[in-house]
Parts: structure tokens; C-alpha cells; sequence
């Protein structure tokens, strides 16, 4: 694998600097970006059933309260004795901060989705330009010379490309993941707004009807 490497030349060593960034934001987003601590079930059920459910499960439960859509649930609670349009806004903008730690580190894939193949673009240039460099020292140059020019040529090709092909599908994989977890987000997020204020308007307006 290392004589591989040499082999490549000098721009193997930005390819190999984008491989290692690439795997390490794809493990750290896999771990980031789990449903459970994102959208926790018991927390998405919780919402359903009643304000109070909530409250009493964040209070209880560190996790879902560390969760993501924990922290905007969160806001709406210490908002619940402000007007509603004042908690929609803390809520939202919660939101906004959640959103962004979701995508954090996502544009990088493609960033190295792009980088990568114009490096190892570059390392053909290169390769090739070296190759040709040997054939025009004189005319009893064997052409075996070639060789080397036209090896890293190739291996910085393929090296590209085995750094942008993972990162691309990465990207594209997360950024759709994102997407999803934003649009149920903004769900739950108005779901539990509507139960926090017009159900408990309702609830008002039936009692000073029995009464």
C-alpha cells in the first residue's frame, strides 16, 4: 500500500489528507444524526398525548431533553406564560440552531466530493507531463521510461475517485437525511405549539360553558 502511495507522487498526500477528513465526518454524522437523538419516539408519542406528558418526560428524562427536538420543545415550555406569537418565535428560533448543528459538517463531503477528483485530475496532468518530459531528452530514449509518468498518472486518477465517489453518496445521503428530520421537526414543533396554546384556549372556552 505504501509503495502504492510513492508511487502516486507527491499529490497522494492531499488525496490521502481528503480521505481521512472524509471518513471522519461520515462516522461523526452517523453518530450525530441518529433518530434517537434527534426525534426520540417517546418524545414524538408525548406530543400526542399532552403538554404536561411532555413537560413531565423532559424533566424526567436527560436524554430526551438533550435531544434536538427536545431543546425546542424546551423553548415553547418557558415560553407557555408569554403570548403565543412570543413562544412561536423562541421556538423557531431554537429551531434555526437545531438546523444548523444538523447540517454542521455536511457541506465538507462536498467539499471533498469536488476536491478530491481535480486533485487526482491534477496528478494525471502531472503524471502525463513527466512522462512526455522523458521522450523528449533524446530519440534513443526507451519508451519503458514512460512508465513511471504514466503509473502516477493513473494511480492519482483512481485515487481521486476513490475519495469522491463515498463523499458524494455520503452528501447526498445526509443532506436528504437532514431534509427529513427538518420537515418532522417543524411538524412536531407545530403540533406541540397547538397543544400548548389553542387546546388550552379550548379548554377554557368549555369551562366557561359548563360554568
Amino acid at each position: 500500500m505504501w509503495e502504492l502511495v510513492r508511487a502516486g507522487g507527491w499529490l497522494m498526500l492531499p488525496l490521502f489528507i481528503c480521505s481521512i477528513i472524509t471518513v471522519t465526518v461520515i462516522v461523526e454524522r452517523f453518530i450525530r444524526l441518529r433518530s434517537t437523538i434527534i426525534i426520540p419516539d417517546k418524545l414524538r408519542l408525548a406530543i400526542q398525548t399532552s403538554p404536561q406528558m411532555v413537560a413531565q418526560l423532559l424533566q424526567q428524562n436527560y436524554q430526551h431533553a438533550n435531544s434536538t427536538l427536545g431543546r425546542i420543545l424546551l423553548a415553547g415550555i418557558r415560553s407557555q406564560s408569554e403570548t403565543e406569537q412570543f413562544a412561536k418565535v423562541q421556538m423557531e428560533c431554537a429551531a434555526s440552531d437545531e438546523i444548523l448543528s444538523l447540517e454542521k459538517r455536511v457541506n465538507v463531503l462536498g467539499t471533498m466530493s469536488a476536491v478530491s477528483p481535480l486533485l487526482g485530475l491534477l496528478g494525471t496532468v502531472v503524471g502525463i507531463i513527466e512522462a512526455f518530459l522523458v521522450v523528449d531528452m533524446g530519440t534513443n530514449i526507451s519508451p519503458t521510461l514512460m512508465i513511471p509518468g504514466i503509473s502516477k498518472a493513473l494511480i492519482a486518477t483512481a485515487m481521486g475517485m476513490v475519495v469522491a465517489i463515498p463523499a458524494l453518496i455520503a452528501y447526498r445521503y445526509f443532506q436528504r437525511l437532514v431534509n427529513d428530520y427538518v420537515i418532522d421537526l417543524e411538524k412536531q414543533a407545530s403540533l406541540f405549539h397547538a397543544q400548548l396554546f389553542y387546546r388550552k384556549a379550548g379548554d377554557l372556552h368549555d369551562k366557561s360553558l359548563d360554568s
